[in-house]
């Protein structure tokens, strides 16, 4: 096997398999994509409904937990990232979200000169094909991920929508156009109801590039390091430890967990922190790990006994069993659903212009107990804060051997957090009350009808909030003394070739899901060093 390589990506995730198809398009240079995860060639990844199956599941699924959340009641918050070809944009619901302008405006004030919006919406339309027709002052219609209309949304979207619009929020058609404001039903990173992948739609393409070559279930362990270079990777691979040498460019694209874990088993890192898990600092990289930011979630949930939802039933069984002929035939039915197929975008009372809240609506029951699937029908509004203050940390954990990372995320440390999310589930009830959603008859579980101040409502979120799965920042890119990379390259600071490109290099999180960010953030990197 060949294992001297120009460029080395670590992590075939959103913005590796981005990275993988740009460097190898030069048939001159040789790349290597390293995965610590397996292949992605099961039904269970292409077919929407199916991701159910992913979650919690070894095989394709990480299943980190945080540590014990001091502001949340000392739970453990699941945090599933995708363990495959593809990574998360493997495992996660597919909904096609790039944030808000004024994220990127705002990276762009703060010190990261050439991010602001209007610098990246053309890496956002490269990267897209619209398959929708929607306003090409926004979209692009060329590229390689697959951004489409959900096949056969259920009729509870829309009832969704209508009870938005009856409490002042009103509908929008493109999240990803003039405004995020509003609620209507997401596009997705589908093709025809499948999964589309960064994988599917930046790899599979080009297998046939002799240039490219994909490692997968290799978990890397280290970097080599030779002074301010990067000289090679060390990875585990079927029980056996192996080296890939570098000649050119690494690029850590592990992820806003993988990234710092790799920098820091490396040396590279807060010098004394290092030092206390004995490993020799080669860089003092104060911020390395830090800066960890993620929508923290609530829900509401009700009951119903209307099968006009998604649920398991004698009345849905049928329905259910006959799924797979109108989907292998049409690409239509029941599993075609990605579950939140509509959401939206709403400010609570503490927002300025811009949206400070997330919706994703489930038209089926979600379970009062953490279960993935519950018998029975109802339906259920997730809320999530789109720009806390709080913030978190990845370490090393001192027990293990560098491959182990702790997970602080330290939700509502800022109690302002808390309290914003309060207020949108607040709107969230004046939704789920509207009378458009009379028909169902639906009987609030959780929180349930006993939370009614918002002293109630702080204490349910402290015992039942949990993640977006959006963790971000945590190799943050800037100036200022805590970045970690460089604006203007994705160079780490103080290396010579080792640059960090994924959803760690934000330094603030953005208003919204992150796949489509990641992506952005893949080809803004292969642009740089391309250049």
């Amino acid at each position: 096997m060949k294992t001297d390589f120009d460029y080395v990506i670590v992590g075939a995730g959103s913005a590796g398999c981005v990275l993988a198809n740009r460097l190898s398009a030069d048939p001159n240079t040789s790349v290597c994509l390293i995965e610590g995860g397996g292949s992605d060639d099961s039904p269970r990844v292409r077919i929407p409904a199916a991701l159910l199956a992913l979650y919690g599941n070894p095989r394709y699924d990480y299943a980190y937990q945080t540590e014990p959340e001091e502001h949340m009641n000392g739970r453990r918050i699941p945090v599933n990232r995708g363990k495959m070809l593809g990574g998360s944009s493997s495992i996660n619901s597919m909904v096609y979200i790039r944030g808000a302008k004024e994220d990127y405006d705002r990276w762009a004030e703060n010190g990261c000169a050439g991010w602001s919006y209007d610098d990246v919406l053309p890496l956002f339309k490269a990267l897209e094909r619209n398959l929708i027709g929607q306003d090409p002052r926004y979209h692009g219609f060329d590229g390689a991920l697959c951004v489409d209309a959900a096949r056969d949304p259920s009729p509870l979207s829309e009832m969704f929508i209508e009870a938005a619009k009856s409490v002042g929020i009103p509908r929008n058609d493109d999240f990803n156009g003039e405004t995020l404001y509003g609620a209507g039903i997401f596009n997705l990173t589908q093709k025809k109801g499948q999964r589309w992948s960064s994988h599917t739609a930046f790899v599979k393409p080009i297998l046939g590039r002799k240039n490219l070559t994909t490692l997968t279930g290799a978990e890397v362990t280290a970097l080599e390091t030779e002074g301010r270079k990067v000289t090679g990777v060390k990875l585990r691979r079927a029980g056996r430890d192996e080296r890939i040498t570098c000649r050119r460019e690494l690029v850590l694209s592990a992820g806003a967990i993988g990234s710092p874990r790799i920098l820091l088993a490396s040396g590279i890192g807060p010098a004394e922190e290092l030092k206390t898990l004995g490993i020799a600092p080669v860089l003092d990289l104060p911020g390395v790990g830090k800066n960890l930011q993620d929508h923290v979630d609530g829900m509401i949930t009700l009951r119903s006994s209307s099968a006009k939802t998604l649920g398991i039933s004698l009345r849905t069984l049928p329905r259910i069993l006959t799924s797979p002929l109108p989907y292998f035939t049409r690409r239509r039915g029941l599993l075609t659903t990605n579950y939140v197929e509509s959401g939206g975008f709403a400010r609570t009372k503490y927002a300025g212009d811009l949206p400070d809240i997330q919706f994703h609506f489930v038209p089926a029951y979600r379970s009062h107990r953490g279960r993935l699937i519950e018998l029975g029908h109802g339906y259920a509004l997730h809320t999530c804060l789109l720009r806390p203050k709080s913030t978190g940390e990845v370490v090393l954990d001192p027990a293990g051997d560098g491959t182990k990372a702790l997970i602080r995320n330290h939700f509502f440390s800022t109690e302002e957090d808390a309290v914003i999310l309060a207020d949108g589930l607040r709107i969230a009830r004046e939704i789920l009350a509207a009378p458009a959603f009379a028909p169902l008859n639906g009987k609030e579980i959780l929180p349930g009808p006993k939370v009614t101040t918002e002293d109630d409502m702080l204490a349910y979120l402290r015992e039942k909030a949990a993640t977006s799965f959006h963790p971000t920042c945590t190799c943050k890119m800037g100036t200022d003394p805590m970045a970690v990379a460089d604006p203007a390259s994705l160079r780490v600071h103080g290396m010579e070739n080792l640059r960090v490109a994924d959803s760690s290099i934000m330094p603030d999180l953005v208003s919204g899901n992150t796949n489509a960010p990641s992506m952005m953030i893949g080809e803004k990197a292969a642009r740089m060093i391309l250049a």
